[in-house]
């Protein structure tokens, strides 16, 4: 209860949890609402906002729905940006968990494979990624992955070279608890709040690296994104703007929105933090 109480009293992580409901809904209703294709030619081309009944934010530059394109790929930012770092955690969290633990030339090694990932852009890195496995949903969610988990696993370690001292783990080697119980049940569960504040970060950096990534087009070319309708409205910014803007603002929101929440979860979780602040 006062997890929830201490949210609570952060307005910007209310106003991001409503914007994140909101894109979160429009997501599910997407094929309520535009069954058909995204894809789908509906009017001729260039059509404004509002201009004709039916079409409220207007078509592109092939006469597709841009409503329904911005649905539909509410969608797929939301759900690559959600897997992406989750198996992003699925890597970093183990690795930083058994370097920070077990030290030595464990840790060194594990941190030397983590720095060796971290000289390289993650952009650059992911571009270089999605280009040789081919465009694809499965390829950009990987190559997401791979750049994303080094900052977790350098955070899950720092956690558990600081809990691995304390008295109560040190009472459950006392009482004979095997390496894996340890880790799992009495250091893990501690080390949990920074890491769900980190996650909710990732989200937004997935979203963002998905958009850019298919605004080069290196996007998934069956799947509509928002990134994709930049990209593909950048040569006629003049004469139709709101085909960028409307995607543009889209991701500006949503990202804002993650970054406020998770501005939140901190101050929930890290009650000392929030009050220094």
């Amino acid at each position: 209860m006062n997890f929830f109480k201490r949210f609570a009293q952060n307005r910007g992580a209310l106003v991001g949890l409503v914007i994140l409901g909101l894109v979160v809904l429009l997501a599910l209703l997407a094929p309520f609402l535009y069954p058909d294709s995204p894809w789908r030619m509906v009017q001729r081309p260039f059509l404004a906002p509002g201009e004709v009944s039916g079409f409220w934010l207007g078509t592109d530059v092939m006469g597709r729905d841009v409503a329904a394109g911005l649905a539909h790929g509410a969608w797929v930012s939301l759900l690559i940006g959600l897997i992406s770092t989750v198996v992003a955690l699925a890597i970093g969290v183990p690795l930083g968990a058994l370097a920070g633990y077990f030290g030595g030339k464990i840790d060194d090694a594990l941190m030397r494979f983590t720095e060796f990932f971290q000289t390289i852009p993650n952009f650059a890195l992911a571009i270089v990624l999605v280009a040789i496995m081919e465009p694809s949903t499965f390829s950009i969610v990987l190559a997401i992955a791979i750049v994303s988990w080094p900052p977790v696993a350098r955070l899950v370690r720092g956690e558990f070279l600081s809990i691995k001292h304390r008295e109560y783990v040190e009472a459950a080697r006392l009482v004979g608890q095997t390496h894996r119980d340890i880790i799992i049940k009495q250091i893990l569960p501690n080390t949990l709040s920074p890491v769900i504040v980190l996650a909710s970060l990732m989200v937004a950096t997935a979203i963002l690296l998905e958009s850019s990534l298919s605004f080069l087009g290196l996007g998934d070319p069956d799947t509509m994104s928002w990134g994709y309708m930049i990209g593909a409205a950048r040569t006629v910014m003049r004469q139709a703007w709101w085909l960028s803007v409307i995607p543009g603002v889209a991701i500006l929101l949503t990202v804002l929105a993650l970054n406020l929440v998770g501005e939140g979860l901190d101050d929930a979780l890290n009650p000392q933090l929030a009050r220094a602040r």
